[in-house]
């Protein structure tokens, strides 16, 4: 018997890898970066087949990895985790800039990044490892990375991305029951916690699901408040 929440302790962080192809960007959230050896600077990067960027990396045999920082706003995430390089642009409005192999880096949000070749790639069914060689690696922040277990409380709501106490407003709070419910986004699996709000979008904790404004949208995917389910 296989448990698959077993694999939730395996420890991840969360990346925004990249890549080009004929002049076009494009770019993902990928959770399977890992080093492989020191001397040389070796690093694997586990891409699913179906991404566009996969495509990309196959044809120019270069990635560009920026290990993203907790300070990492959620619609960035949601940016490049969510949508499809095919339908949008995903670097629209993006602060970024071209490495010196030519890979998109996003600098702003990232605690370091690296410039990658391809140098071997393992056919491993719905995903390819790519076997890279460093060309270039910078530490941008001395701050935390955001670890796949970190991004996956913030969705599940247990923890806010802004303390409440960063929060201007300072309204009371709203005494909750334990029966009051939570609602869940259809999308991306992301809960609301009425108990914990939204405090970047200014939704103060102990404000219930129906009294969110109609223009709020899920936090990690972007969508509007009827992509939402109650929890039951």
């Amino acid at each position: 018997m296989i448990d698959n929440k077993a694999f939730y302790k395996l420890s991840y962080g969360l990346y925004i890898v990249s890549s080009i192809s004929d002049g076009k960007l494009n770019a993902q959230i990928a959770n399977s970066v890992f080093q492989i050896t020191s001397d040389p600077a070796m690093v694997a990067v586990s891409i699913n087949k179906q991404n566009l960027t996969h495509e990309y990396i196959q044809k120019s045999k270069l990635i560009g990895v920026s290990a993203l920082s907790v300070e990492t706003p959620m619609d960035q995430v949601a940016r490049f985790g969510f949508r499809s390089g095919r339908d949008t642009d995903k670097f629209e409005g993006i602060s970024y800039k071209l490495g010196e192999s030519g890979v998109p880096i996003i600098e702003d949000t990232a605690a370091s990044y690296f410039e990658l070749q391809v140098e071997k790639e393992v056919d491993v069914f719905t995903h390819t490892i790519f076997i890279c060689k460093v060309l270039n690696a910078e530490l941008l922040k001395d701050v935390d990375s955001m670890t796949y277990q970190y991004y996956q409380d913030i969705k599940r709501g247990k923890i806010s991305k802004t303390p409440v106490s960063q929060n201007e407003n300072k309204t009371e709070p709203i005494k909750l029951s334990k029966d009051t419910p939570k609602y869940k986004c259809t999308v991306c699996g992301y809960i609301y916690d009425p108990s914990v709000g939204d405090p970047d979008a200014g939704i103060l904790p102990g404000t219930l699901f129906e009294d969110i404004p109609d223009n709020w949208f899920c936090p990690i995917c972007g969508v509007t408040k009827d992509s939402f389910e109650k929890m039951v």
